[in-house]
């Protein structure tokens, strides 16, 4: 058993960029692709992890944080629970014994719904697993019961696997990634809230009708709408917030200038690293139907599930996540009086992750996406809030520095990614009603699910059986 955890451990060490391309290598094998294309292409994936990593990480971090804390400070912000980021819940969930077996836990379930037709989805992007070991752990703290966790890391990865499958559709018309399914805990989370705004949108007269079209927008402006300059400018018109000070011209105005130019670079260099990710993923999307349809006819289309970094770089994503920065603080405070204490920092670029599936759900047009981004980080911001507490928890269980963190070891912690996650609040929120009221609730939502989802997929491959 220790040599398995110490396998398994080693495996989560090697961190997304290592381990994506000796998946990808090992699929693309199997699937008959050759061992050179899937060398190649598992290397193509982990060079554009690393590009995308470099750039939301370090430029979008080190531009667009230090001008929110400015922001924060300058507007006098009083928030007292501090967003620790996303890295942060990673570590908290990994350190626990929820997260020490989530892997081979996360395998097996992915596979016995494979078997049994109730996913579509062979879901490779196992660093990922995380997001259900934050669920889990969170859980195994309220019930003080390990087998509660447990449960609930499966039940949340059932669900993140359908909501992965019902959106690939969608995600292959809009964002141009055939064969992909983007089954994250936190993105696909976001899925549902999505739909449902955009179906009452559709009951609006008038408002239905409105659509900001980027692409659009692109062709009419000219050079001007193309996304360099879509980016410099929300970049200085935050800048300008964020740094002005009639006392130092100079010193704003480069300040300003280079947080421009630094966003500018985001919206350019984004969308070309997610294009290096689709370089590499497309010789294993392609072996995998040819593989399904040649041994397996009778079943129905197999998506890849991938992180959702995949689809960061489409223009609409990341033209509403650099809007809704801004927002997302102004949200802070208006939400304040409804008890919201989080107050958004390292976590700022996650707005993408939150954003990725909401483009293709609302086919690209910016204003529902605008909405349904407000909305999404309205609720993501009262539901980090009330997270905190069990998130703080779980840090102190697993050995998490708060102090260093948040500055003092008496603070709350929280973070955007996955503190904010809708669906780990469903399965919190029950657990502090019972434990087993949370686990037979959602246990009985994610079987009636499957048994929905497996109706649809048989239904799929009868239709693509009848048309081949």
């Amino acid at each position: 058993m220790d040599a398995i955890l110490g396998f398994f451990g080693f495996i989560q060490g090697l961190g997304v960029s290592v381990m994506m391309p000796i998946i990808i290598t090992v699929i693309g094998a199997a699937l008959g692709v050759g061992l050179g294309k899937s060398i190649k292409a598992g290397l193509t994936v982990g060079v554009g992890f690393i590009g995308l990593n470099l750039i939301i990480n370090n430029v979008l971090g080190t531009s667009l944080v230090p001008a929110v804390t400015t922001m924060v400070e300058k507007f006098g912000l009083a928030l007292s629970i501090i967003d620790v980021g996303w890295p942060a819940s990673a570590a908290i969930a990994m350190g626990t014994t929820v997260g020490m077996f989530i892997i081979p836990l996360g395998l097996l379930v992915n596979l016995v719904m494979l078997f049994t037709n109730t996913t579509q989805t062979v879901d490779v992007d196992i660093w990922n697993y995380w997001h259900f070991a934050f669920t889990g752990s969170i859980v195994a703290i309220i019930t003080n019961d390990l087998t509660l966790g447990f449960a609930a890391a499966v039940i949340n990865e059932v669900i993140v696997l359908i909501l992965g499958d019902i959106t690939a559709p969608q995600v292959e018309k809009s964002l141009g990634m055939p064969g992909v399914s983007l089954p994250h805990g936190f993105t696909a989370a976001f899925a549902p809230i999505a739909m449902a705004v955009n179906w009452l949108i559709d009951k609006i007269p008038g408002v239905r009708d409105i659509n900001l079209d980027v692409q659009s927008m692109q062709e009419k402006f000219g050079v001007f709408g193309e996304p360099i300059f879509i980016g410099t400018i929300i970049g200085v018109i935050i800048g300008c917030v964020a740094y002005f000070d009639p006392a130092d011209i100079m010193g704003s105005i480069t300040l300003i200038l280079t947080l421009g130019v630094s966003l500018g670079a985001v919206l350019v260099l984004i969308p070309r690293m997610a294009s290096l990710l689709m370089e590499g993923l497309l010789p294993i999307s392609d072996g995998a139907s040819a593989f399904i349809q040649k041994r397996m006819p009778n079943r129905a289309k197999i998506y890849i599930g991938l992180d959702s970094a995949v689809g960061v770089g489409h223009p609409v994503t990341l033209s509403l996540a650099l809007i809704l920065v801004p927002v997302m603080l102004a949200l802070a405070v208006i939400l304040q009086p409804l008890g919201n204490q989080v107050i958004p920092l390292v976590d700022l670029s996650v707005a993408t992750y939150m954003l990725v599936l909401v483009t293709p759900i609302v086919d690209q047009n910016g204003f529902r996406g605008l909405i349904v981004g407000i909305v999404v980080l309205a609720v993501g911001l009262l539901i980090a809030t009330y997270m905190a507490p069990f998130q703080t928890a779980a840090a102190v269980q697993s050995g998490f520095d708060i102090a260093s963190a948040a500055g003092s070891a008496n603070a709350q912690i929280s973070s955007l990614c996955d503190g904010a996650n809708p669906l780990t609040f469903i399965f919190v929120f029950l657990s502090n009603i019972n434990g087993f009221v949370c686990i037979g609730v959602t246990g009985v939502a994610a079987v009636a699910f499957a048994i929905w989802n497996r109706g649809r997929i048989l239904k799929e491959a009868k239709e693509l059986h009848a048309e081949a």
